[in-house]
This record gives C-alpha cells, structure tokens and sequence, in this order.
C-alpha cells in the first residue's frame, strides 16, 4: 500500500491512473478537492478495490494519523499543493497554510508511523517539488542543477522552497528517508486549462483571445506528464535517502513558440470553420509581477544515477496532449466553472 497525496490533481492523478496500471499495489488517494483536484480524473478507477479514496486535507493532523494506522503504507507520495503563480501572487495565504504547514503536518505523521515501525529502512517519503524554487535563469546561464541555491520569486515558489527545506531537515535530524524531486513545467491530460497550454486549447477551441504575457518570450523546460510519472516512480523505487533528483524534458522552449506550435496542431487537427489560423487569436497582455524569465532543468543526475529520460519529445508530448483535449470535451466543460470563467477574466483582462 503506498499513501498518495494530491492524487486527485493533474500530476497526482496521472501519477495515480499510471501506477494502477503497472502495479497491482493498492493505492489510499488523500486530496482536499479544491478547484484543481477533480475526481472526474479517476472516474476508470470507481469499481477498483485497489483505489481507495479519502476526501480531506494534509493540514489535518487527526486525519493523517489515522490514515497511517489504518493502512500502514509502505511510502508517502506528496503532490499535494497549491500551485499557481498567479493565484499565489492575489492570494498567498492558501499556499502558506498548505506547502508549508501542510507539508509538516504530513512530515509530523510519517515521522510517528515510521519511529513505530519494525523494518524502518523499507519506507520512503517521496516530496515532489517545483524548478520554480531555484529562481530565474539569463539567456546563458547553465541549467538548474541538484546544487542550485535556492533563490524563490514568488509566493508560490517560496512555500515550495519551504517545503523542500523541511523535508530535508526531517531527513537530517531525524533520519525519515525521504527523497526529493524537482520537476519542469508539466503538461498533458487532465490539466486544469488555467496553465498555459490547456488553457491556449480552450481558448483557440472557443474563439477567444489566446493571452501571452509581456513579450511571451519567457523560457521554460517542458516536461510531458506521464514521462514526469515514469520518474517518480523510478526515485520512489531506487533513489538514495535525503537525495534531491532534477526532473526535465529537456525541452527548452519561449511561450510564443509553445503557443504557436499549439495552433499549428490545432490548424491540423480541428482547423477554424472560418478557414483563418488560430494565430490570429494570440493577444498579448500586461506581464504578470515578478515574471521569472527562464527555467531550465539539468536532468543528468537522475539519467547517471537511475537510468531515466523522458520518452516524448516536446512536439510528440504536444500532439498526444492536443489530441486528448480534442477527445474529452465534456472533461473540459465540467471543469470550467463560472469562478473559472470569471478567474481568467480577472487575471488577463
């Protein structure tokens, strides 16, 4: 049994679906269902015995505890978080209260069910963190690598850098075996379209304006969701105790060109009725406070030391990810809500 966290989230679910499909391990699925998790996104997994789902919050010290006797999982997977630059910078409480306090909360739990475990060096607690906590990269500096000081922007990446530094204190003064992962930005299935490329698909499909911030020539290393699940798994499996391992895609790219590859596929795949390019809805808007420049991931060590590499390049990951949009409307109607509807408005108008 291995406890997830967030598992109803875009990366928790995928991570979720994915595991189920290559073990027969059971999974316990603790998420609080805010606007992102969707149990829409494991709605394959109803009748299976091995899915067992528990609405609540990591925050929740009563909860975690029982979860652990209960179940006695094996390991902790911990994508639980809030995640969103912009909505950390209009509100940053919920990211204090849930990366930060959340986390030791569930740090406090696994410490207390492992101190009372028999075979102590069987558990791991998988963190899984953000590029975002290294700060912004010039045009020609190297890659974030493991030894990269952290230099967070936003509140956002501050509660993450919180967060990653109180896993690595659990595992220095009190031996938890934990191991951390830091990712490149995730897309593919069962993104919530308020992240650039499903919410560019949304848009393009919709007929509305496709926002870029500032001069959209931003840089961010693209990882394809299910390769950043093959990775995690492969820590969880091999990683050495109190190690932070780089998760990339190797595929460094400018949000204008990851926008207008996106209408390209889309031009393809489901051209406008009216015969124009979906380029024509690209608008560009006032850049967002404190718009890190660029990131870029250095994903040696995890390649050296256990063996991964992502398997989709960015134009393949792209035209999977075009595709399921294409083919799971009805999922995108249900999760554009009014306050979805109304969020976007306020934060690109």
């Amino acid at each position: 049994m291995i406890l997830v966290t967030g598992g109803a989230g875009f990366i928790g679910s995928n991570f979720v679906l994915d595991w189920l499909a290559e073990h027969d391990e059971p999974v316990v699925n603790l998420d609080a269902l805010t606007y992102a998790g969707n149990l829409n996104n494991l709605r394959s997994l109803e009748s299976d015995p091995r899915h067992i789902f528990v609405h609540g919050n990591i925050g929740n010290a009563a909860l975690l505890s029982d979860l652990f006797a209960r179940y006695k999982p094996r390991a902790v997977v911990n994508f639980a978080a809030e995640s969103h630059v912009d909505r950390s910078i209009h509100g940053p409480e919920d990211f204090i209260q849930t990366n930060i306090l959340g986390t030791f909360r569930l740090l406090e739990a696994a410490r207390a069910y492992w101190g009372g475990l028999e075979s102590k060096h069987d558990f791991r607690f998988l963190h899984v963190s953000t590029d975002e906590v290294f700060g912004t990269l010039d045009a020609d500096d190297p890659a974030f690598n493991e030894e990269t000081s952290y230099r967070p922007n936003s509140p956002y990446s501050a509660s993450k850098a919180a967060s990653d530094h109180l896993v690595r204190a659990y595992f220095h003064t009190y031996g938890l075996p934990v191991v951390t992962t830091n990712c490149s930005n995730n897309y593919g299935p069962l993104h919530f379209p308020e992240k650039l490329i499903p919410l560019v698909i949304h848009n393009a499909l919709k007929g509305r304006p496709l926002p870029i911030y500032g001069d959209g020539m931003q840089i961010r290393d693209w990882l394809y969701v299910k390769d950043h699940c093959s990775a995690i798994r492969r820590v969880l499996e091999a990683g050495r105790l109190g190690e932070t391992y780089n998760i990339g895609g190797w595929n460094e790219r400018a949000n204008l060109h990851v926008v207008t590859t996106l209408c390209a596929v889309l031009d393809e795949l489901q051209p406008r009725p009216d015969g124009k390019k979906y380029s024509e809805q690209i608008a560009f808007v006032t850049d967002r406070p404190g718009h890190d420049r660029r990131y870029a991931i250095d994903a040696r060590k995890i390649e050296a030391e256990l063996g991964w590499r992502p398997a989709e390049t960015f134009e393949s990951g792209i035209r999977k990810t075009v595709r399921w949009y294409l083919a799971n409307a009805d999922w995108v109607e249900n999760v554009t809500s009014g306050s979805y509807r109304n969020w976007v408005e306020k934060q690109y108008a």
